[in-house]
């Protein structure tokens, strides 16, 4: 089977891009910008090698899962450019909801999708000025076939959940769905209405949480996110604390986690 953008991403002139193997589709998307590539531009690979993930980590994406990552050139303040990874995560869930609609998917912040607690994709937003304008590369990870093994963290796969897919269908929902969130987003103007969207979607709100921060440990309650796409926790003391980078866990107690 083919990958081919959905009928909505075909009209509105996105371009598609596909290989059959690569290091990583941001990569390829960066290394484009840079020769003056503005896109909408989808490149997807049915193998990447070395795929990334957030804080420098891999991605590991063996042949079956899918590997795809949008260019795309905005006129905005990195800040308000970053949240287009919540616009993203709206996107998937919509896109992944039909595979397996019996499977408890869930977004967690700031940037995953999973299935009850393991993780079945992840999100990468990076981007860079370039020659006055701002260009963005959003790489979307999902385990359809397999999830990688060995991990410290649970992940699981479409497969594994029962769901009968294959990367190419999916990519290609996948992209009319971005379509969709992305009117909704309106070029930064309805955010609200997209961090609405995500909340609705959002795994643990209200639930006990542990953010790790580069140099401690918050916990507390899942309150919301605000304005700017950060983390607010509420502590047992009843003081919000605002978390704009750190890695949740769910439902374990602080001395659960080691630090590493």
């Amino acid at each position: 089977m083919a990958f081919t953008l959905g009928a909505r991403a075909r009209q509105a002139g996105y371009g598609l891009q596909v290989h059959d193997a690569i290091d990583s589709t941001n990569a390829e998307a960066l290394r484009q910008a840079r020769t003056d590539t503005r896109g909408p531009l989808w490149i997807v690979t049915r193998h990447q090698t070395a795929g990334r993930g957030r804080r420098g980590r891999s991605w590991i994406s063996p042949p079956g899962n899918l590997a795809a990552t949008l260019l795309t050139s905005v006129d905005m303040v990195p800040p308000t450019a970053a949240l287009l990874g919540f616009v993203a995560g709206v996107a998937l869930h919509r896109a992944l909801q039909p595979f397996a609609p019996g499977a408890g998917m869930g977004i967690k912040w700031p940037n995953d999708l999973v299935a009850g607690d393991a993780k079945l994709a992840g999100i990468l937003l990076e981007s860079e000025e370039m020659s006055g304008r701002l260009a963005v590369v959003l790489g979307i990870g999902v385990n359809v076939r397999a999830a990688p093994q060995d991990l410290p963290y649970a992940a699981t796969s479409l497969a594994a959940l029962g769901a009968v897919a294959n990367a190419e269908a999916l990519f290609a929902a996948l992209s009319d769905e971005w379509l969709e969130a992305a009117r909704i987003w309106d070029d930064g103007r309805g955010f609200g209405s997209i961090r609405d969207l995500w909340l609705e979607r959002a795994c643990g709100r209200g639930q006990p949480i542990t953010v790790r921060l580069a140099d401690r440990l918050i916990a507390g309650d899942f309150e919301t996110i605000d304005a700017s796409g950060a983390l607010i926790v509420r502590c047992a003391n009843g003081e919000c604390m605002r978390v704009s980078a750190g890695d949740v866990y769910f439902g374990r107690p602080v001395h659960a986690l080691e630090p590493h």
